[in-house]
């Protein structure tokens, strides 16, 4: 071996053990506070017990045939899909009008992109704090409707309009997000398109189908998994407004692992629930990845 091939073979190595050595903190946090505590999950969802008393003890699979034959279960799950479904359409399908329509040379359109993403920074607390108050029996939503002659609904004491309130909410707190991930997605797509569109005589809606919706393909594909990981882990909306509540009508996934978990104490139920959980989500953003992959 040459004497430059050893100079470069030790460079190399230097290299390497520098890059160990930076990447040795985040690599020891990321398997302390995310690799540790999926493993554990998953070990937990096959115990039951209790961590103060009895201590755990493995029961196997008994805890995920629990959750299967579980009507609550798939109650919960009935309330989630609708939630997601419900709230996902229109944080897509708004934001992306909004995006569109900021993106033009219109008046006061920084004000209106600041004011328009404000919800966004917002605590989603505080934020449910300030619905509960608006759609309380007494409040200005129904102040609103005394004044028109309609009768004061129970919003969050109704079994059928609680959840569009928390609907109502998510969106509401999703959009400003959205809105500035499209608009970002808008400033990759070459002005020469919408020009050769124009030359074909494309009008506005032509443009918008055959230039503006292919050039944010990937955009779109990132807004639909985030908002559906978004809306799947809801939890403060629904601890602050209604509880899971009227007869649990609202009482979504990572909410009703809460209950289990820290209600009723069953920890290795509400593993396995999480576990669920945790899949459907990994699901999600291997399809990402892979839709991703192929653009």
């Amino acid at each position: 071996m040459t004497n430059s091939s050893k100079t470069n073979h030790s460079i190399l190595d230097n290299d390497t053990v520098a890059a160990w050595i930076f990447l040795t903190p985040a690599l020891i946090l990321f398997g302390v506070f995310l690799i540790y505590p999926i493993l554990y999950l998953f070990y937990l969802s096959f115990t039951a017990g209790s961590f103060t008393s009895t201590g755990v003890y493995w029961v196997g699979g008994r805890n995920y045939l629990r959750l299967l034959l579980n009507p609550d279960f798939w109650q919960v799950m009935g309330n989630t899909l609708y939630f997601t479904l419900a709230t996902v359409i229109p944080s897509i399908i708004l934001p992306l009008f909004m995006a569109v329509l900021l993106d033009q040379s219109i008046a006061l359109r920084g004000i209106l992109r600041t004011a328009y993403f404000i919800p966004s920074i917002i605590s989603l607390v505080a934020a449910g704090l300030g619905f509960r108050w608006l759609f309380q029996t007494e409040g200005p939503v129904n102040a609103l409707l005394n004044t028109l002659g309609i009768t004061p609904i129970p919003w969050l004491g109704d079994t059928f309009w609680a959840m569009p309130v928390l609907i109502l909410l998510s969106t509401w707190k999703q959009l400003g997000f959205n809105m500035v991930v499209f608009l970002a997605g808008l400033q990759t797509i070459p002005p020469s398109r919408y020009e050769a569109a124009e030359l074909d005589g494309a009008n506005s809606w032509q443009k918008f189908q055959h230039v503006t919706l292919p050039g944010l393909s990937s955009t779109l594909i990132f807004v639909l998994i985030t908002t559906v990981i978004f809306t799947l882990r809801s939890f403060e909306q629904v601890y602050v407004m209604t509880g899971g509540g009227p007869l649990n009508s609202t009482n979504l996934l990572v909410y009703y692992i809460y209950q289990e978990a820290f209600g009723q104490f069953d920890f290795g139920y509400a593993a396995a629930a999480s576990t669920f959980l945790l899949g459907i989500t990994l699901i999600l953003v291997y399809l990402q990845l892979r839709t991703w992959s192929q653009d």
